[in-house]
């Protein structure tokens, strides 16, 4: 449980927000996204349903608000940057991995939050659209090693997609099958698709 309580000062309102999003993401982390409830995030609060109700008014406020907060803590994560062209591709990949137990639970969060965004078109949107975003950063990476010669010449979207591709089946394979493919192992894969990639300079 979340042990922080709820502030005894009812102005203050920032810490209150930061108390919600603290039990919001430890429901999410323990319990998977099909368990976020606002009775879930009450009781990991030490607070009632209806002082909850404050900041989520519905269901899918809260949802919208989880999933905000995990972006926001996507984005707070240290990243990798070991170097310019392919090894700042390497890097952006590895970076989505979870390779770490806090990636881990992102992508465990982010995995669960698929069923929802099926289900509601604004949500599935909103998804498609990160998705493309993150293509778009890998694609103009993928551009800086054609550059640098690191990589053969093609079109940088297509070669981006597919590692991307790669990667989240990767993800989903390490989150059900921890123990086949654990941090290093992942790393190891990853790598065999860049060589793939590289292979077509020889």
């Amino acid at each position: 449980m979340y042990r922080g309580g709820m502030p005894r000062t009812k102005g203050d309102h920032e810490a209150r927000r930061r108390d919600v999003s603290a039990a919001v993401w430890q429901v999410m982390a323990t319990r998977g996204f099909a368990g976020l409830t606002l009775r879930a995030v009450a009781a990991e609060l030490g607070a009632t349903t209806g002082l909850l109700t404050h900041y989520f008014p519905t269901k899918r406020a809260l949802v919208e608000y989880a999933l905000d907060l995990l972006e926001q803590r996507t984005v707070a994560r240290p990243r990798r940057s070991t170097g310019p062209g392919l090894a700042a591709l390497r890097d952006a990949l590895l970076d989505i991995l979870p390779l770490t137990p806090d990636a881990t639970d992102s992508n465990r969060i982010w995995v669960a939050s698929w069923d929802t965004a099926l289900a509601d078109p604004a949500i599935g949107a909103d998804h498609a659209r990160k998705y493309a975003e993150s293509r778009a950063r890998l694609a103009q990476r993928v551009a800086a090693a054609q550059a640098l010669g690191e990589l053969p010449p093609g079109d940088p979207d297509r070669i981006a997609a597919g590692a991307q591709s790669f990667v989240l089946g990767l993800v989903v394979q390490s989150l059900l099958d921890p123990d086949r493919f654990p941090p290093e192992r992942q790393t190891e894969l990853l790598d065999d698709h860049l060589a793939a990639l590289t292979a077509r300079l020889a």
